[in-house]
């Protein structure tokens, strides 16, 4: 706004004093205002007089009779309108947000939870709060909490073996099951990790693979790593045509069971332990916190 020759002014809105001044030149006067608002006589005139001086011209004529808007104070009134309109859908919009009734959330999983855990979950959610948009991304520990950290996921199925994951520094985790390790071989293959020694192994994720030559290792032999895959149905495959043996947790083996396959419990095989990772707090967003609630009873169901 030009005050004079060669002088500016910029003026911050205050949207709360824009406003006051709508609701006094509808009520007609400044006292009628302060009636209908709540407040003082003065606590109004005072707000107001900061507004034009913000503002750098006067905005009402004052009056026997009440107010009238100055050209400045009709075009502005024009953009009180506005604004109280946007911050009344702003309202409608955060309160659907916080009632589920809108809103987003995004998980990543690690491939035996995305289809054995979260369809479920989704759906129970999805289900019971149809405007919610829920999205999910396959992905493995390290990639799954990589993303929380960049805000590209605001939840995470992960897993660690023997314990839960170590690098999950700064981060909220929730265990949600622990699951045993079992031993796939082909039809007829031997029971025992110790008897595989001369076999040729299958890996799969690099947190799968260390932890298979673990335990390998700890059967006083090292495997001879033939075939990698982080998909359990081609590993399966893979065993079930005799090319090699391999360690698939329960849940791998729940999302799909090859028929020409054997699998065998041993304790010695370890375990794995599935949880959910999200920033400290986010479980404190509406849709977040469904979507954790959600995945917890779709492992107690």
């Amino acid at each position: 706004m030009l005050l004079g020759p060669g002088i500016s002014h910029t003026w911050v809105v205050d949207a709360r004093r824009v406003l006051l001044f709508r609701d006094v030149v509808r009520a007609g006067s400044l006292t009628a205002a302060a009636a209908a608002l709540g407040w003082t006589q003065p606590a109004v005139s005072q707000q107001l007089q900061r507004l034009e001086r913000e503002a750098g011209c006067p905005l009402l004529v004052r009056g026997p009779r009440g107010v009238t808007p100055t050209d400045a104070g009709v075009a502005l009134l024009a953009r009180a309108d506005t604004i109280a309109g946007e911050l009344r859908l702003a309202e409608e919009e955060v309160a659907a947000v916080a009632q589920l009734r809108a809103g987003r959330v995004r998980l990543a999983a690690f491939p035996s939870a995305a289809a054995t855990i979260a369809p479920g979950a989704i759906a129970s959610l999805t289900r019971r709060h149809p405007g919610l948009e829920v999205s999910m991304v396959e992905a493995e520990p390290a990639e799954a909490v990589a993303a929380v950290r960049a805000d590209a996921a605001d939840l995470a199925l992960v897993f660690g073996y023997d314990a839960a994951p170590g690098d999950l520094r700064g981060l909220a985790w929730t265990p949600l099951t622990v699951e045993p390790v079992h031993l796939v071989v082909p039809r007829g293959g031997p029971a025992r990790l110790a008897a595989l020694s001369e076999e040729p192994w299958i890996a799969g994720c690099p947190r799968c693979r260390t932890h298979l030559v673990a335990r390998c290792e700890a059967a006083g032999f090292a495997p001879r790593l033939r075939y990698e895959s982080d998909d359990y149905v081609m590993v399966q495959h893979l065993v079930a045509q005799g090319l090699g043996v391999t360690l698939l947790p329960a849940s791998a083996l729940a999302a799909y069971r090859h028929p020409e396959v054997e699998v065998h419990a041993d304790e010695a095989l370890g375990t794995r332990h599935v949880g959910l990772v999200h920033r400290a707090g986010a479980e404190q967003v509406s849709a977040i916190g469904a979507m954790r609630s959600s995945l917890l009873a779709a492992i107690v169901a």
